[in-house]
């Protein structure tokens, strides 16, 4: 059974309306997306299948087409070519306002002449909703999201945080198929943007709603996806969750991007890659040769002198709680990134010995970018 076709499991239910009425979600499918804008192709083809309830994050660098594939998925922007799937029907030419989507953006965009509640319900009210029933699932959405006791203050009477959260109530009051999240956090400091995020997957989980999250940051999408799809010009590199990027990925642009690595020197024999004298087993086929390989911090480790190793000195180091992460430089130049406990004390220019585990490595030839 794959990540997609697992069963999750269905939210419970009580007197919220949000929470009585959700569903299972909707599956939402790319089939050969091309976007164009002239001469520029900025989407190559991407192909994704998200399964019913799941939490997918676009991940990737600025202009790698993320937030494009998002405005496609909805209605934003018209696929050149390929088609965009809502629930099993090809919603490539329904406009926006009949894709039944909800969509939350960086900037909040909240009406300043409206309350809390009046911007939650707008939505509502644009569908021919009557106002006791708006007012009553705007209610909802907002103790939804920690709300219900500011309704009637104004946007400016809010913070960053709260007015976040009101976007996310008026994108999720209207029961969308999808909900679309561009950037949400990201004007955001960050004790209010981990309690954000974390509140975001708590809220999707509960919907059990279909959720696509554009970001640029890898904790973001490593804390809450159920499967990640990182892009790179325009290309979907790979699709996996956390776990399998972290700890397997299929190309040198995933493992540079996932993570923190040390990029070092390596021959390529076979399956395996030399380092420093050590062999090192290698993922996936590699063309034989100089190579340079990627080395995860916590597989670098501190030795005692007198134990098989590189001998190097440290160029800084970062106290990250209960551990520590120090960057050391090796006889031949090579910078490396070395994690290990915070009490192992170290000192600027001070001299260490490092070892490599023997834990499978990416690799791409020599000075490739």
């Amino acid at each position: 059974m794959t990540v997609a076709d697992a069963p999750r499991a269905l939210p419970s239910t009580s007197d919220n309306l949000l929470l009585a009425d959700a569903g299972e979600g909707t599956r939402v499918e790319f089939r050969g997306v091309v976007k164009e804008y002239g001469a520029t192709r900025v989407l190559h083809g991407v192909d994704l299948d998200i399964a019913p309830g799941e939490f997918v994050s676009l991940l990737g660098p600025s202009g790698c087409g993320k937030t494009t594939a998002l405005r496609v998925l909805a209605g934003l922007e018209k696929a050149t070519d390929g088609a965009v799937l809502l629930g099993g029907a090809d919603v490539s030419r329904v406009p926006t306002n009949k894709r039944d989507i909800g969509m939350v953006f960086q900037s909040y965009s909240l009406f300043p002449h409206l309350t809390v509640a009046g911007n939650t319900a707008f939505g509502l009210r644009r569908r021919g909703v009557g106002k006791k029933d708006a007012a009553e699932r705007a209610a909802d959405a907002l103790d939804l999201v920690g709300l219900g006791h500011l309704a009637d203050r104004f946007p400016h009477q809010l913070s960053g945080g709260q007015q976040q959260r009101v976007a996310l109530a008026r994108a999720l009051v209207t029961e969308p198929r999808v909900l679309l999240l561009d950037e949400p956090l990201s004007a955001l400091d960050a004790k209010v943007r981990v309690q954000l995020r974390d509140e975001i997957r708590r809220i999707q989980l509960r919907l059990g709603i279909t959720t696509v999250f554009v970001t640029h940051d890898q904790e973001e999408a490593l804390a809450v996806s159920d499967r990640i799809a990182v892009m790179d010009a325009g290309r979907i590199e790979q699709i996996g969750t956390p776990e399998e990027l972290y700890l397997r990925p299929a190309t040198s642009a995933v493992a540079a991007f996932i993570g923190v690595s040390s990029v070092v020197p390596g021959d390529v024999v076979g399956d395996t890659v030399t380092v420093w004298g050590v062999e090192l087993p290698v993922r996936g086929p590699v063309a034989p040769g100089p190579a340079d390989v990627f080395l995860r911090p916590e597989n670098v480790t501190l030795v005692s002198a007198d134990s098989p190793g590189v001998d190097a000195v440290v160029q800084e180091s970062i106290f990250l709680g209960s551990f520590r992460r120090t960057l050391v430089r090796t006889g031949d130049g090579t910078l490396v990134r070395v994690q290990h406990p915070a009490t192992d004390g170290v000192e600027y220019d001070g001299r260490v010995r490092i070892a490599l585990s023997a834990v499978p490595v990416t690799t791409r030839p020599r000075g490739a970018a």
